[in-house]
C-alpha cells in the first residue's frame, strides 16, 4: 500500500492499546553510560491532539502505510503519540497485529506527566503494555538525574537495567558541548521502581573525576523531589579531643511531612555519641527536635560561686534543643524553643557549637493592623567559665503590647504601651516591673524644607525587688521592696537636608539639631536588669534615651547636634554621619565613665560607609575623646572583590578607660581576617583567622602579649552543579576545661540530586 499523508487525528483503544506500549515504556528509555547526553529530537509539526478521553490516543504522523496480508499498520516521520499526559515521538512506530509486538524507532522520545523525558534508539513492547526491552536506555529525570544502560527490561512495571550508570551531573557544557559528569554511579545491575521512584544498585562503585572511588555495596536511593530513607554522605573529621571520627547519618522517610535522621559518630580517642533529629512539618507550623548522647569524663570548669574547679568524673553527656512554631490564625502565633546541655564544655569539645549562653524560650504574640501583643518567658543556661547559674536570670512573664493610633486633636501619631516583667534567679536577685506609657510623634516639613519632628513622652513605673545584696554591682541591685518612678520627656528634632547634583551624581548635605528636656529621675532607686550595656554610638546617638533597655531613663536635658552626607553616584554611593551631644544642667550623670556620656559634653561619634559596585563595601565606626581626641572606638568592617574571590577585614579597637566590674564596658582589640580565591572555575581555597590584639594598653589587667591568636581556618574547596567537595584545617588556641586547643581537619563531601 502505498504510503498516505495524514492530518492529526485520535484513534480508538484498539490501535492506541497497541501504539502505547512505547508509551508505557516510556518510563525508562536509555543511553550507554558514556552517552548521557539527550539526543536532538526533531520538532514535528503539527503535534497531535489531546485526547477527550482514556479510549482514545491522539496521534500524528507524515503518512501511514497498513499491510492487510501481514496485519502490520506502520507510521513513518515526526511519528506522535499522546495519551493521558504522556507524549511519544519518533521517526517510526510499527505495529504487528499477529504478535501483539510494538516497535518504536529512531530518535525516540517520551516526556511524562511528571516532565521526565526519556530517550531511545528503539522500544519493544508487548500489548500487554507491562514487558519489553530496550536497548541503549536514557531516562532524563526531572529532578536533574540521569539514568544510562546499554539493555533494560521492564516487567510488571520494574526496570532493571544491566551495565548502568546514574548522575545527578549535567553532562553539557555552557558551551553546549558534552562533558563528563563530575561524578557518576556503575553497577552491574540498576532497578527503577517509577511507583515508588526509587533506584537500587548491585555492586555499585562511585566515580569521581573520571577516578573510581568508593564501593557502596547495597545502595539504593530515590529521585525526585519526595526523598525517601537511606544512608546519607558520611561525615569525616579529625580533632585533637576526639581523634578520628566517622559520622554515617540514616535517614527515615516516615511520612510525606515528618522525618528522623539518626547519625551515630564513632571516634578513635573516645566513646562513640548518638546524635538523632526528627522533623516534622504540618499546615499550622513546623518544629524540630535534635539530641546528642554519650558517656564520657568531662572537666568542669566551675561558677563563680566554686572556690575550686570542678573535678574530672565520668557520666552521660549530651545536648537537647527543640524549637517550633504554630500559626493559630492570621494574627496569633506560637513559638518556643527548649536548649539545655549536661555540663558547659560538651558543645565546644564536640565541636558542635561555641555559643557561651544557651537560651530557652516560650511566647504567645497578636500582631494587628496597629496593634502588638506579646506574653513570653525565657531561662539561660550559661557556658561561660566562672559565671554562676544562680545568678543567671529566668524570666516569665515578660508581657508586653502596644497600640498605635492617630491623634484626633494635634495631628501626629500615639502608641500606648503597657509591659510587665518578672525575673527570677535561684541565688540571686528576683525582680518584677511593670509600667504604662505613652509617646506623640508628629512630624512635619516647613517651608523651608525642614523636617520637625516633635516628640513627647509620659510613663510610670512600679517596682519590687527582693535580695539585692546578692547583686555584686551596687548601682544595678536598686533599694529593696517597692519602688515607683515617673517619667516625662519632650523632644524637639529637626533635619535640614540640602540636595543637588555634584560630581556626575546626586549630594545631599542635611545639618541635624535635637533639643531633648527630661527631669530628674530616682533612676538608682530601681533596680537595673536590662540597661546596663550602654555605649555612645552613632546608632543611638539621637535616640530619646541612650540607655538600651527599660531600668534606666536617660534625664539630662541636652542638646544633639550632627552632620549627615551623603552622594550617590551610577557605580558609587557613600554615606557618612558625626555628631555630638552637650548636657544643659551640670548635675552628675548616672551614664558611667567609658560610656562617652558621663561629661556634659560628649565624646564624638560617627559612621561612613563607602560602596563601590558589588565590589567593595566598607563601614567604618569611631568615637572619639572630646578633651585629647584619643580614639576610644576604632572599628571598620570591610569586604573587597566578587562572589567568588574577595576578601573581608574587620577591626574592633575599644580602649574607653571604662571602670572596671561593668557589664559590656571591657576594652579590647581584636582582627578578623578572612577571604576566598577562585583559582579555577570550580575550585576555590579559602581561610580565615581571629587574633587577640588586647594588652595592657586596652586592658591594664591583662597578661596578654598584644598578639594572641583565637582560631585559624584553612581549606580548599571544589563546587559545581552536582558536587561539593572541602577539606578544611582549623586550629584552636584556647583551652576550656575538656575542650583541648590543637588542629582539627574535616572533609566534606556532598551529592547532589541524589533525592535524600
Amino acid at each position: 500500500m502505498r504510503p498516505q499523508r495524514l492530518p492529526n487525528a485520535l484513534f480508538p483503544l484498539s490501535f492506541r492499546a497497541a501504539l502505547l506500549g512505547g508509551v508505557a515504556l516510556a518510563a525508562a528509555p536509555a543511553a550507554l553510560a558514556q552517552q548521557l547526553n539527550e539526543p536532538q529530537t526533531p520538532i514535528s509539526a503539527p503535534d497531535a491532539p489531546v485526547p477527550d478521553g482514556d479510549d482514545q490516543i491522539g496521534f500524528a504522523a507524515d503518512s501511514l502505510q497498513y499491510d492487510s496480508n501481514a496485519e502490520v499498520v506502520t507510521a513513518n516521520g515526526n511519528v506522535q503519540l499522546l495519551r493521558d499526559g504522556n507524549r511519544l515521538r519518533a521517526d517510526k512506530v510499527v505495529w504487528d497485529r499477529n504478535s501483539g509486538k510494538v516497535e518504536a524507532q529512531g530518535n525516540v522520545s517520551v516526556t511524562d506527566p511528571e516532565g521526565n523525558i526519556a530517550y531511545g534508539d528503539r522500544f519493544d513492547v508487548t500489548d500487554t503494555l507491562k514487558d519489553g526491552a530496550v536497548d541503549n536506555m536514557l531516562l532524563v529525570l526531572q529532578s536533574g538525574g540521569r539514568l544510562a544502560s546499554a539493555k533494560g527490561e521492564r516487567v510488571s512495571g520494574i526496570y532493571t537495567l544491566h551495565h548502568a550508570a546514574y548522575t545527578g551531573c549535567t553532562v553539557e557544557g555552557s558551551d553546549g558541548c558534552p562533558k563528563e559528569p563530575t561524578w557518576q554511579i556503575n553497577a552491574v545491575r540498576v532497578i527503577y521502581d517509577p511507583v515508588r521512584q526509587r533506584v537500587s544498585y548491585k555492586d555499585a562503585t562511585i566515580e569521581l573525576f573520571g577516578l573510581p572511588l568508593i564501593p557502596l555495596p547495597g545502595l539504593s536511593h530515590p529521585v525526585g523531589d519526595g526523598g525517601s530513607s537511606g544512608l546519607l554522605v558520611p561525615n569525616l573529621r579529625y580533632d585533637r579531643n576526639n581523634g578520628f571520627e566517622v559520622a554515617l547519618p540514616y535517614y527515615f522517610k516516615l511520612a510525606p511531612n515528618r522525618d528522623l535522621t539518626v547519625t551515630p559518630h564513632v571516634y578513635t580517642d573516645t566513646l562513640p555519641m548518638l546524635e538523632s533529629t526528627y522533623r516534622h512539618l504540618w499546615d499550622r507550623g513546623a518544629y524540630q527536635v535534635t539530641g546528642y548522647i554519650t558517656h564520657g569524663q568531662r572537666v568542669g570548669i566551675g561558677d563563680a560561686a566554686s572556690t575550686t574547679p570542678a573535678s574530672a568524673q565520668k557520666d552521660l553527656r549530651g545536648y537537647f534543643d527543640a524549637s517550633g512554631a504554630m500559626q493559630l490564625s492570621p494574627e496569633w502565633s506560637l513559638d518556643g524553643s527548649l536548649r539545655l546541655a549536661t555540663d558547659r564544655t560538651f558543645l565546644r569539645r564536640y565541636d558542635i557549637s561555641r555559643e557561651d549562653r544557651l537560651r530557652s524560650t516560650v511566647g504567645a504574640q497578636r500582631i494587628g493592623e496597629n496593634s502588638y501583643f506579646s506574653i513570653r518567658g525565657w531561662a539561660v543556661q550559661t557556658l561561660r567559665q566562672g559565671d554562676s547559674q544562680g545568678q543567671t536570670p529566668i524570666a516569665l512573664p515578660v508581657i508586653d503590647y502596644r497600640l498605635r493610633m492617630k491623634d484626633p486633636l494635634l495631628g501626629g501619631v500615639l502608641q500606648l504601651q503597657a509591659n510587665s516583667l518578672a525575673i527570677t534567679r535561684t541565688s540571686g536577685q528576683d525582680t518584677q516591673r511593670a509600667f504604662a506609657a505613652a509617646e506623640w510623634n508628629l512630624r512635619t516639613l516647613t517651608g523651608l524644607g525642614q523636617e520637625v519632628t516633635f516628640t513627647g513622652y509620659l510613663r510610670g513605673d512600679v517596682y519590687h525587688s527582693s535580695d539585692n545584696i546578692l547583686t555584686s554591682v551596687s548601682s544595678y541591685a536598686g533599694q529593696p521592696g517597692w519602688q515607683a518612678r515617673g517619667i516625662a520627656a519632650a523632644a524637639v528634632d529637626m533635619r535640614w537636608p540640602f540636595v543637588g547634583e555634584a560630581f556626575g551624581g546626586v549630594q545631599r548635605i542635611a545639618p541635624r539639631v535635637q533639643i531633648v528636656a527630661a527631669p530628674h529621675l530616682a533612676n538608682l532607686s530601681l533596680p537595673n536588669e536590662d540597661a546596663r550595656a550602654v555605649d555612645l554610638e552613632d546608632s543611638n546617638l539621637f535616640a530619646l534615651n541612650r540607655f538600651a533597655g527599660y531600668d534606666r531613663f536617660e534625664d539630662s536635658s541636652r542638646v544633639v547636634y550632627g552632620l549627615e552626607y551623603s552622594l550617590d553616584l551610577p557605580n558609587f554611593s557613600l554615606q557618612s554621619n558625626v555628631g555630638q551631644s552637650y548636657r544643659l544642667t551640670d548635675r552628675t550623670s548616672i551614664l558611667p565613665d567609658g560610656t562617652g556620656l558621663s561629661d556634659r559634653m560628649s565624646d564624638i561619634v560617627g559612621r561612613t560607609t563607602i560602596r563601590y559596585k558589588d565590589f567593595i563595601a566598607l563601614t567604618h565606626r569611631f568615637r572619639v575623646d572630646k578633651d585629647s581626641l584619643a580614639v576610644r572606638r576604632n572599628e571598620i568592617d570591610a569586604t573587597v572583590g566578587s562572589k567568588k574571590t574577595y576578601a573581608m577585614v574587620g577591626y574592633l579597637r575599644l580602649n574607653r578607660d571604662a571602670i572596671s566590674g561593668l557589664e559590656d564596658l571591657q576594652d579590647r582589640e581584636e582582627l578578623r581576617l578572612g577571604g576566598r580565591v577562585q583559582f579555577a572555575r570550580f575550585w576555590s581555597i579559602f581561610g580565615s583567622t581571629v587574633i587577640d590584639l588586647t594588652d595592657a594598653k586596652e586592658d591594664p589587667v591583662s597578661v596578654s602579649d598584644g598578639y594572641q591568636p583565637v582560631r585559624h581556618r584553612l581549606g580548599i574547596a571544589y563546587e559545581d552543579d552536582c558536587l561539593t567537595l572541602g577539606f578544611t584545617w582549623r586550629r584552636d588556641y584556647q583551652t576550656n576545661g575538656d575542650a583541648r586547643k590543637g588542629n582539627g581537619f574535616a572533609l566534606r563531601l556532598a551529592f547532589r540530586n541524589i533525592g535524600i
